[in-house]
């Protein structure tokens, strides 16, 4: 439907007639895609497209139009405000308000708009101004006002403004707080499962044992550290005209401290400012941007896994929907699928990451323009992102915790207690306790009888000797309990 608008637009501005039949092939081709997500070519925008609805107005082709108008807009009213700039005047407070307007009242009707102009400019940025310059109208205020519209400024002032406004808005309005929801249901589980014994598996072999609520709580732990970092990366902004000097600036106005005016107006919209530049911001923050985010969807994949083969073992279940089919041929599957699906939309958004990363920082000379089809991707990973999200979100509320079957695991596992046997003999100096107990359990199957028997033979005092004989697997957690009902 939008596309078809633009057409419309195209054909009124030029003056050409749009044929009746081609007009409704069109619309009616372009309002089956807007009503149906069929034959969209990326599944962020076809199969999950429910999911991403919040980063839409963000990162789609509107999003980054009205985050120009923003920008220029804002440096306009900046220049207003300036009095190093002699020539216009402090805006009335009418003309604030229809500055202010055009800002938040924008509407999908003016991206139309503004890409109509932009057939005719064949430049984005371009089109923009022409289309703030159009809805200024005529009028004794808005002749200066049009006239330094875009002053001193290259495209890329606006855009990395623009990409900058997006990233932060995505972040906070999207992003943190779905994986703020993650990270409260994993908590929620630690404190709740604190106390379950639960075998530990390293290299995939039987270990000390651990609980449920602990093994949770790492990854509590671990997320929280990683949104801190992600929350804590600086977004930064350059507004310093074409190659990162203020040439046109200071040439125009000598006397004007354009690095101070900068600073105030990047400031003013909640970036940091970044005051060596080339042409283009060097992006250098939006691969840690990139960077952060990888490191936490990491930690989510390694999540998704370990709950996959906790789900494998029967530590747990799944809730079942009733119309729901696990398995085309096996009625009897329930597949987590949740985590499948979160695992591959964190793989898929951590390989844009990593080009993003790798390459918008690098540009040849003072300027290429290889980095502007990239960030337009910018969205689609992170559609990714809050994809799995949601997918992992939706496979906790699904798991219920087999407890018979965790404690069966473990309270059978008599082998684990190798080790406190050891180390107590250690404490009272018995000779050799890791070699006597890998003789004695290595690679054969130790039971409740076997241990015990070893323990009644050790020369320790006959409290400790007893204190090892009343020891059981699930009972040998050592501080875990403790740690998991702690974790903040």
């Amino acid at each position: 439907l939008v596309i078809f608008r633009v057409l419309r637009a195209i054909s009124c501005a030029s003056g050409g007639v749009y044929h009746s039949r081609c007009r409704a092939q069109v619309y009616t081709g372009f309002y089956d895609m807007k009503v149906s997500t069929l034959r969209a070519l990326s599944p962020a925008d076809g199969r999950y497209a429910d999911k991403v609805n919040g980063l839409r107005d963000i990162f789609s082709e509107y999003g980054l139009i009205r985050f120009r108008v923003l920008a220029e807009v804002r440096w306009l009213q900046c220049l207003a405000d300036e009095p190093s700039v002699p020539e216009l005047e402090p805006l009335s407070p009418v003309m604030k308000d229809v500055l202010n307007k055009l800002v938040d009242d924008f509407s999908l009707d003016d991206a139309v708009r503004v890409k109509a102009i932009e057939a005719t400019t064949n430049h984005d940025v371009k089109a923009v101004e022409y289309f703030i310059r159009e809805r200024l109208g005529d009028g004794p205020e808005t002749g200066p006002l049009k006239d330094f519209l875009h002053f001193g400024c290259t495209s890329e002032d606006i855009n990395n403004i623009a990409y900058a406004l997006m990233l932060r808005a995505a972040r906070s309005e999207v992003v943190v707080p779905q994986m703020r929801e993650v990270r409260t249901f994993l908590q929620s589980m630690a404190r709740d499962y604190a106390e379950l014994p639960m075998l530990s598996r390293t290299h995939g072999q039987t270990a000390s044992p651990t609980t449920l609520g602990k093994e949770f709580a790492n990854v509590v732990a671990r997320l929280e550290r990683a949104q801190q970092q992600f929350r804590s990366v600086e977004i930064r902004g350059k507004f310093n005209g074409a190659v990162g000097n203020f040439n046109a600036h200071a040439v125009t106005y000598p006397d004007a401290d354009w690095p101070a005016i900068s600073t105030r107006f990047i400031e003013s919209l909640g970036l940091a400012v970044n005051p060596y530049t080339t042409q283009i911001e060097p992006h250098d923050w939006t691969a840690e941007y990139a960077h952060a985010l990888i490191r936490f969807n990491t930690i989510l994949i390694d999540l998704c896994r370990d709950v996959w083969g906790y789900v494998s073992l029967g530590y747990f279940r799944q809730k079942v929907a009733r119309n729901e089919v696990g398995s085309s041929t096996m009625p009897h599957k329930v597949n987590p699928i949740d985590f499948e699906n979160a695992e591959g939309n964190l793989g898929m958004a951590n390989a844009l990451l990593a080009h993003f990363a790798e390459k918008l920082p690098i540009s040849r000379w003072q300027r290429d323009l290889t980095d502007s089809t990239v960030q337009r991707n910018l969205g689609v990973a992170l559609g990714y992102i809050v994809i799995a999200l949601s997918s992992t979100r939706k496979g906790l509320g699904k798991l219920q915790v087999d407890e018979e079957r965790i404690k069966a695991d473990v309270s059978g596992a008599w082998e684990v207690l190798a080790e406190a046997v050891q180390s107590v003999m250690r404490r009272y100096g018995i000779p050799e306790p890791y070699e006597k107990l890998k003789a004695l359990t290595r690679g054969q199957a130790v039971t409740q009888e076997i241990l015990q028997q070893f323990n009644t033979t050790l020369d320790i005092p006959a409290d400790e000797k007893q204190r090892l004989l009343a020891l059981t697997p699930e009972a040998y957690t050592g501080l875990a309990a403790i740690l998991a009902s702690k974790i903040g």
